[in-house]
């Protein structure tokens, strides 16, 4: 089938950067929507053009590294998955396909569809951990852990931090995000001891990196790729309250 792509293409930071219409042929049903790039960027090497450049690593959505809008959906619009595990079968012959990069603040465009997502990581140095030290692996069933509050945590261990919820979000909020990472680890028996000062070193970190506030337009858990609830946001929401009433926030030497 043809294809006319629309791509977002800019040559580092400090270009304003603008769409590039492509015209694309041959293409098969049994591609990937990134192995269908891979075949215009062979195009571009053999025109003499620089090829569009776009994350990616495992292609098998695990690992979150792709990510970029497609039609205005982060991810594209097939529920639950990643731009990797996206089919051209989900297309038809002649279709208009527009692409381009996360839009937000906190995610800067370094080169077309590419953009720094750091600010993530930063979000997890500041709190996203366990740090008692448990020595060698326990047996598996000496820590009583309750089947829900396991399944639960389980639930918000699968995000995989694509930047998909910042993307949809019309205020580039990043608390489904930061939600997931808190309530995973604060469902659990071991992260109880830092439960409350790991939200409110995440959140206030979460703050400095300058995402939006949720107003429960609910974007982002419609585009996520591991379909993560926003009940995770209310359990940071609820977890960050008890940090503050508790004095956690004089404890880590931060006055709000």
């Amino acid at each position: 089938m043809k294809l006319t792509l629309h791509v977002w293409r800019q040559k580092d930071a400090r270009d304003p950067g603008g769409f590039k219409t492509y015209q694309l042929e041959d293409v098969t049903t049994h591609m990937s929507f990134l192995e269908m790039l891979d075949v215009l960027n062979q195009d571009l090497i053999t025109a003499g053009e620089d090829p569009v450049a776009f994350d990616h690593d495992c292609r098998e959505g695990v690992c979150g590294a792709c990510g970029f809008v497609i039609n205005g959906v982060a991810h594209g619009d097939q529920k639950g998955s990643t731009v990797c595990q996206l089919h051209m079968r989900h297309f038809a012959d002649g279709d208009e396909v527009t692409i381009e990069p996360w839009r937000a603040k906190a995610f800067p465009v370094l080169r077309d569809l590419v953009v720094d997502r750091s600010a993530f990581d930063r979000i997890l140095t500041a709190g996203g951990f366990i740090s008692v030290r448990t020595g060698s692996a326990p047996e598996a069933n000496s820590i009583p852990i309750p089947s829900e509050a396991a399944e639960h945590a389980m639930d918000f261990a699968e995000c995989i931090g694509c930047g998909a919820c910042v993307a949809s979000c019309p205020n580039s909020a990043a608390m489904l995000f930061v939600g997931a990472k808190i309530a995973h680890l604060g469902l659990l028996p071991q992260g109880q001891p830092e439960r409350e000062r790991r939200a409110l070193a995440m959140v206030e970190a979460m703050e400095r990196e300058a995402f939006g506030s949720c107003t429960n337009y609910r974007a982002c858990e419609a585009v996520c790729p591991k379909e993560i609830s926003i009940s995770g946001i209310a359990r940071m929401n609820k977890d960050f309250r008890r940090a503050l009433l508790s004095g956690s926030n004089r404890a880590s030497g931060k006055r709000r």
